[in-house]
């Protein structure tokens, strides 16, 4: 039967027994970060690096089947900081009066904007109320509460970025938002941390504390330390309501705890029993399963353990004699990887059809060490062909013994301690050892006595405890268990030498005992229990502890059950299954009706984020940089032991040689957003986060330009006045409708992945690359066009409210700049302004005229490229189109002169069906219909382009023949290796083409000195 182990933090029941960073910033508004030498010098330096490793791999004859080692190494370019420095008191809206900075600098845009949203409350459900937009629907999430010892990693980023991103959108979309902060007691993690902190500082152990004293020491540690993680989301801009937060040892979760408690043990779902459970000897607590790591050992293994004098072997599997009782020469062999616990053994067990053991059934064996006999018993579950086919049955020790013994009615010996020593059940010559010291013991004993049999590697899986490092015990134990399959069914009976009761109070405890026993409640004796609930048990009442449960708030009337759980993976069972369990137990609901679940985020090596490892990265880190020295600092501050601190100090070495660049908190979000929910794990790379914030730079660069061509005289129209004036204007307010089509989809979808596509899409393909650059002839004609500024506005205010629930810092300083439109009751904050639908944007949406412009853009990319082939770098030739079709006539008729922009050529005109081309033209198909011609005559010197053709043809030549000399490989590398043969050939045919197209021009025009 499965069950639930409640193995503590705070217990309502009670006892009854009879009457007895970074460099500091330079005063200046801008300064570049000081990152060491000169750019010249560290790519000089890189380059003799790659030669070097590139000559030695050649001498030590290694093909090299990944990326080099030196790529990794490349040094970013330092970026110029420009640092917000008007007075500004917290809570205070920024001053946007000046001037946008000439670059995007993160730590420029992030300053000030969050404590004013928060002083403003746009992050409360009261306020979104009193939207325009307002829906008077309800969306309510809780953060997963992160355990209040340490501080945020990536993986945890990664969860903030998907919840508020949700959130953001249901605010604006104008649903009233709740999404409530919190943080876990971390029940073990805190009280290693607070006894380590009492050894270090006052030599205390925590046992030589009272419950009272430890409790208050917890809390002075929480007060100190705990609101780093408070500082952690604040930077990540999670839009919590922070006058809502909780935690998990606060007075309204002591409550709800207690009271669950009560709940369960009156409904006959809780029961306390004496069950083997994980124990940590070095914190001198029980531990739950997700507190295990498991360590695959391939052989023999030597580690070093907390409390233990010297390494201790693993991996090993002893071969032991166990004498047959009235045979002097028989004997049964048993394997073991545990000999420490033989002192322990009650049997020896071997499969009812193996055999080799057939004639001893029912025999008795002599215990190798005390010599008692011991029962050889059969049993199905044993298998004959693992070691010797015979093992020893240690009930006390062992999950897989306890069942075993448990059918065959066999009584368990306790032999190891709670701190890990021999039990005086070992005897005098044992007890107190320690564990592993006695294991020493034990095998020098067996060989004395000619029973050691034989030692051999044996792989194997430790358990370690995560918190301590130390190997895990699994020691018999009475504890609170929740039985999780028989719902319904009576708990098992309690200890026989107590009675236990449970109460919310101390009275009411002592009144129900009263009646239980029919004695006077004064006279009798109560002692509360001293073990207390795990920090997953309170963990599981927080969806709805948090909103004042077990009382009937508003809150909980209102926001319960919650929308949505999104967590990690690897949270579903520890966590997302006992909230479902005891959420429905408790309040007859489920406490969510749908769970999303996100990636694990991983390091390079595929590892998961720990701090065993020394791999976890703070997200600050990558929002404000680091230099490599302060990351290696902070691992030698850690509880790393020397070989695991060498390991972790090389990774880091290998992965930021230079550091981490300056990102900022959009990008990092930008950046782990752009990952699909459950798309495997999620290996991020900081080079992505800076390809985001290069993202940000070009949206950046984008409204400086687009406030530039607005003036400080625009007005906006009204959006459903605005009518596009030219086909490029329909074009991209088209292009903006599906954009918010498909965010539309993707948030309805939570799959944010496709949303961040859409953004970057429209931003930098349909906005930067093109309209930017089409209509910036149309701006500087004089007098103005009034219809590409209105475009502009609103592609750069709905852009920006479609790119807020990502990107809130860069949306919200850079939309507070936009003008507002008159007459209207604008929204003081893009964070509560309406967010851009399909269907507001509807009447501007034109998949025709979208599909019609993708044959622009093949042109474009057709003219570019002629352009390329012939060198042209500075000329503007002019081009001529010529279809035989004429709608195809009729669709580049509309776009000639975006079409002559984009492709950097000067006029460009159609030639009428059946017209030859002008002589000397360069010419390119577009299509079977679709010839394009580029004038060359007097901007192209034959005899000099065709020695510049030859040379690049024999360098392309060159790289074509080494590839095609390569043998044949299998996978992605020869997929690799053929697209880019076919990319070569395809090159090859263009300069063969060029170059006879080039030679007739020098016929068809004689060079002076051929007259």
């Amino acid at each position: 039967m499965p069950h639930l182990p409640l193995a503590s933090f705070r217990s309502p029941f009670w006892g009854l027994r009879p009457s007895q960073g970074l460099p500091r910033l330079h005063p200046l508004s801008t300064h570049s970060k000081p990152h060491g030498s000169s750019i010249s010098r560290r790519n000089h330096e890189a380059k003799q690096k790659r030669q070097r490793e590139k000559q030695a791999a050649l001498e030590a004859g290694i093909a090299r089947k990944s990326k080099s080692a030196a790529e990794s190494s490349k040094a970013w370019t330092p970026k110029e900081v420009v640092v917000y420095e008007i007075p500004t008191e917290p809570g205070e809206k920024k001053d946007v009066s000046g001037l946008l900075p000439p670059a995007y600098s993160p730590r420029y845009v992030e300053a000030a904007w969050y404590s004013w949203w928060v002083r403003e409350g746009f992050f409360k459900p009261e306020y979104q109320t009193k939207l325009p937009q307002a829906t008077g629907e309800t969306f309510s999430m809780c953060i997963p509460p992160p355990n209040v010892t340490g501080s945020l990693h990536i993986g945890h980023a990664l969860t903030v970025a998907i919840q508020d991103a949700l959130v953001r959108w249901h605010r604006m979309c104008g649903d009233q938002v709740l999404w409530v902060p919190g943080s876990d007691h971390a029940g073990i993690a805190t009280q290693a941390v607070v006894e380590k902190q009492l050894w270090k500082e006052r030599g205390v152990r925590r046992h030589e504390l009272s419950r009272e004293e430890f409790l208050r020491e917890v809390w002075k540690w929480k007060e100190e330390k705990g609101g780093e993680i408070s500082e952690q989301l604040q930077a990540l801009g999670a839009s919590l309501d922070w006058d809502r937060e909780c935690f998990t040892m606060d007075a309204g979760s002591s409550v709800a705890v207690t009271e669950a408690f009560v709940r369960l043990y009156e409904a006959g779902l809780l029961y306390r029993s004496q069950q083997l459970v994980n124990w940590s000897c070095a914190l001198r607590s029980a531990i739950s399963d997700i507190e295990v790591e498991s360590r695959p050992l391939p052989g023999r293994t030597e580690l070093r353990l907390p409390g233990c004098p010297t390494p201790v072997s693993f991996g090993l599997l002893v071969s032991v004699a166990f004498p047959v009782d009235g045979e002097p020469d028989a004997e049964v062999v048993v394997g073991t990887t545990r000999p420490e616990t033989l002192p322990g053994d009650v049997a020896v067990a071997v499969h009812p059809d193996d055999s080799r053991h057939a004639h001893l059934h029912g025999r008795q064996l002599r215990h190798p060490l005390t010599g008692q006999l011991l029962p050889l018993i059969t049993d199905c579950a044993v298998q004959p062909h693992v070691g010797t086919g015979a093992v020893k049955v240690t009930p006390a020790h062992s999950p897989a013994d306890a069942e075993l013994g448990a059918r065959h009615g066999l009584s368990p010996l306790s032999v190891i301690a709670e701190d890990g020593t021999m039990t005086s059940l070992c005897g005098d010559w044992l007890q107190g050892l320690h564990r592993f010291v006695a294991r020493e013991k034990i095998m020098s004993v067996l060989t004395e006595r000619g029973l050691f049999r034989g030692l051999q590697n044996h792989p194997m899986v430790l358990p370690i405890c995560s918190r301590s490092g130390d190997v895990v015990e699994y020691l018999l134990k009475s504890q609170w268990f929740v039985r999780c399959q028989e719902l319904g069914a009576r708990a098992a009976q309690g200890d026989e030498e107590d009675c236990w009761v449970v109460g919310r109070t101390e009275a009411e405890a002592r009144k129900i005992a009263a009646e239980l026993t029919g004695k006077p409640g004064a006279e009798l004796t109560l002692q509360r229990d001293p073990d207390v609930l795990d920090t997953w048990f309170s963990s599981a009442l927080f969806p709805f502890a948090a909103l004042g449960w077990p009382q009937e708030t508003p809150d909980l009337a209102r926001f319960y059950p919650l929308s949505l759980l999104e967590t990690g993976s690897d949270l579903l069972l520890f966590w997302v299954g006992r909230m479902v369990m005891l959420g429905t137990q408790l309040t007859g609901q489920l406490p969510f009706s749908k769970v999303l679940l996100h990636s694990m985020v991983r390091d390079r090596q595929g590892r998961k984020m720990s701090k065993s490892l020394g791999n976890v990265l703070d997200p600050r880190d990558i929002i404000s940089g680091v230099e490599l020295q302060v990351l290696q600092a902070k691992l030698r501050g850690g509880n790393l032991d020397a070989t695991e601190l060498a390991i972790a100090a090389a990774a880091q070495r290998k992965d930021f040689p230079h550091g981490i660049p300056e990102c900022g908190t959009d990008a990092l979000r930008f950046a782990l957003c752009s990952h699909g929910a459950l798309g495997g794990d999620l290996h991020l790379s900081v080079s992505e986060v800076l390809s985001s914030r290069h993202f940000c730079n070009k949206i950046w660069n984008a409204l400086r330009f687009i406030l530039n061509a607005l003036g400080e005289k625009f007005v906006p129209q009204p959006a459903e006045e605005l009518s596009p004036s030219s086909p490029m204007d329909a074009w991209i307010l088209s292009r903006l409708a599906h954009t918010a089509r498909e965010c539309e989809r993707g948030f309805l979808a939570q799959e944010l992945s496709l949303i961040t596509h859409a953004l970057r899409h429209f931003w930098l393909h349909s906005l930067c690359d093109v309209y930017l650059e089409a209509v910036k002839p149309v701006l500087s004609r004089s007098p103005h066009l009034p219809g590409p500024p209105q475009v502009l506005f609103s592609c750069a205010d709905a852009g920006l409210r479609l790119l807020a629930p990502l990107m809130p810092f860069l949306a919200e300083e850079l939309w507070q700049r936009l003008p507002r439109r008159p007459g209207g009751s604008s929204a003081p904050s893009i964070s509560v302004a309406p967010y851009p639908t399909a269907h507001s944007l509807g009447h501007w949406h034109q998949p025709e005229l979208e599909q019609r412009f993708s044959r622009v853009q093949e042109a474009v990319q057709a003219l570019r490229a002629l352009r390329a082939t012939y060198q042209l770098t500075r000329a503007r030739p002019r081009v001529l189109l010529q279809s035989s079709e004429p709608g195809e006539q009729g669709l580049f008729e509309a776009f000639l002169e975006p079409l002559g922009t984009l492709g950097h050529c000067g006029a460009v005109g159609l030639l009428p069906p059946g017209v030859a081309a002008p002589s000397g033209w360069a010419q390119a198909p577009l299509s079977d219909t679709t010839q394009m011609y580029m004038e060359l005559q007097g901007l192209v010197d034959p005899q000099t382009h065709l020695s510049l053709l030859a040379a690049r043809r024999h360098k392309l030549q060159k790289q074509l023949d080494g590839l095609m000399a390569w043998t044949p490989s299998e996978g992605e590398a020869e997929t690799k290796r053929q697209q880019r043969l076919s990319s070569l050939q395809l090159e090859l045919s263009k300069l063969n083409k060029a170059a006879s197209h080039l030679r007739q021009l020098m016929d068809a025009c004689p060079s002076p000195g051929e007259l």
